[in-house]
Order: C-alpha cells, then structure tokens, then sequence
C-alpha cells in the first residue's frame, strides 16, 4: 500500500502561485503513476494533471494547462504541483492519488488517496 500526505495549501491572491507537494511511504513509489485532482464545494472530483513512474509522460486538464506544472522526485518521495497565476475558481481541496496504470483521468481509477490540501484564491 501506499500513504499520501498533501502539503503546501493556503490562501493567496488572484495571479499569485503556490506549489503542492504529495509525500508518498510504504510500498515502491516507483511502481505508481500519481494524479492531483481537485474538488470545490458543491462539485464533482476533477483531474488537473498527472506524471507516470519516472516522470517522462505529464498530462493535463484544459484548465491546468500552461499555468500548472506536475513533477516528482522518486529519490524523495514526492509529486509536486506548481500552480501559476491562480484564478479564483481554483480554489478547491486538492488531492493527490496513486494508481499503477498510466494516463488515467478518472478520480474511480485511482487506488490511493491523500486527505487532501484546501486552496483559497482570493479575487
């Protein structure tokens, strides 16, 4: 199995930037694509990106695209989500998830969860 710990959320301004990290223990981090999804109040589970075992393949929702950027450091443990010029409607509890297929964009697919780190974006 493998445990996820979300970090690195808060409160920032409209055009201001925040990086997400996803600490992984417990089984080979290696074996495991890695998503973040996020979830507003009120609204479905949504991707916003995803990067496969060693981080050659990144993928990206509409939204993400240009202003996101997903990374990981298998030496560490850790996914990284570098959000850019945030918009309010970013604001959402984001979650990072693990999953041994690639490419998936479907929250049901994945097989582990993190609690989840709150994004504020203030207008």
């Amino acid at each position: 199995q493998v445990q996820l710990v979300e970090s690195g959320g808060g409160l920032v301004q409209a055009g201001a930037s925040l990086r997400l990290s996803c600490e992984a223990s417990g089984a080979s981090f290696r074996s495991y694509c890695v998503g973040w999804f996020r979830q507003a109040p009120g609204k479905e589970r949504e991707f916003v990106a995803a990067i496969s075992r060693f981080g050659f393949n990144t993928y990206y929702s509409d939204t993400a695209k240009g202003r996101f950027t997903i990374s990981r450091a298998n030496v560490r443990n850790t996914v990284s989500l570098q959000m850019n010029i945030l918009k309010p409607e970013d604001s959402a509890v984001y979650y990072c998830a693990a999953v041994a297929q690639e490419n998936l964009r479907d929250p049901l697919r994945y097989d582990y969860w993190g609690r989840g780190t709150p994004v504020t974006v203030s207008s």
